[in-house]
Order: C-alpha cells, then structure tokens, then sequence
C-alpha cells in the first residue's frame, strides 16, 4: 500500500522536533520515515549522500529548480539550498512508507497544496510567545540577539496556523505527543 505524507511546522522552540522523534521512536508501527531533502552544502562530519541529504553543487540545484523537481525549495543564504524533490518522496512512498516532513511553514503549506488529502499538516504551537523566550533561554544555544529573530519570526510563523489541517499547542509534551499520535492513527486509518 502507498504510504501517505505527514507534514510538521512550527516556529523554533515549539517541541516539534522532540514530538517527531517521540513518534519515530515509540511507535514503528506508524512506519514514518524522513523526507530525505537535498542540499547544495557539503556534507559534515559522518553524513552520507541518500541517507540525511542528498548533496548537490547549487548548479544541479538550479537545474532542478529550472525542472520543476521540487515540491519546496528555499535558498537560505546565496547559493545555499534546500529542497525536497517529488521523486524522493514518491519513492518512499511507493515503498510504503508514511514520509515525515519537517519544514518551515511555507513549505509545509505548499506541501500541503500539491498533495491535499494525501497528506496531513500539523502545526505545533506554543502556549505564547513568552513561554516561547523561556523555552529559547532556557537552551542555552543563542545569543540575545538570535533569541529576538527567532521570536520575531515566529510570531509571523504563527500567522500561518490556520492554513495546516491541526493545531497542536504544546503546553504540555505529553499531552501534546498523545494529541499527534492520536491525529496520525486516525488519518492512516481513512
């Protein structure tokens, strides 16, 4: 059987990332596997082509850009991109695996547009920006400054909550982890 699309996204700090991992780890029987997306960076440290990214120079990139290959793509910095290319997620698809997307809001919504009920959208949300600045402290990763962006982008992220299918608010990680699996299981079951 054909596996189905589930996409996540939310702004930096929302506990989507730990949810996904929860989800991939406690529950196999979901048989949810990553999109593996492509990049025109250089691999780091023990990364290998095909398995965390398939790595490209930015000209392959701009020759699939150019073909219409990517469902989303995003150049982060010049010549810097990242991207998921329709095949890879029909490939893992046809395998029968329910392919996981973890990306940033619009790419999650134009996921969400190419697919329609093939795929599921989620947006994992914090209880409110202040918790979120809590959340970010208390991380101890980012400078002040970066702490600002990020919240500053994520209040624009949250504009886009309306446009995902469900809305989890991760006030509590449990709770929020049993609301996703529950969300999941039943649209595997449609």
């Amino acid at each position: 059987m054909k596996g189905r699309l589930i996409i996540f996204s939310a702004p930096s700090g929302s506990g989507k990332s730990t949810i996904v991992q929860y989800l991939m780890k406690e529950h196999p029987e979901l048989n949810l596997a990553f999109s593996i997306s492509c990049t025109s960076r250089a691999p780091r440290g023990t990364e290998k082509n095909g398995v965390e990214y398939f790595f490209l120079t930015p000209e392959e990139f701009k020759e699939k850009i150019s073909k219409d290959e990517f469902l989303e793509y995003e150049e982060v910095y010049q010549d810097r991109f990242y991207g998921t290319l329709k095949s890879q997620v029909e490939n893992q698809a046809d395998k029968g695996e329910n392919v996981v997307f973890d990306v940033d809001v619009k790419g999650g919504c134009n996921i969400k547009k190419f697919y329609g009920d093939r795929a599921l959208s989620i947006f994992v949300q914090p209880p409110s920006i202040e918790e979120l600045r809590r959340r970010l402290n208390g991380r101890g990763t980012d400078a002040p400054e970066v702490i600002e962006q990020r919240l500053a982008k994520a209040s624009y992220e949250l504009t886009f909550a309306s446009k995902f299918d469900h809305v989890v608010v991760n006030d509590d990680l449990e709770k929020a982890e049993a609301e996703t699996l529950k969300l999941i299981e039943e649209f595997l079951a449609k």
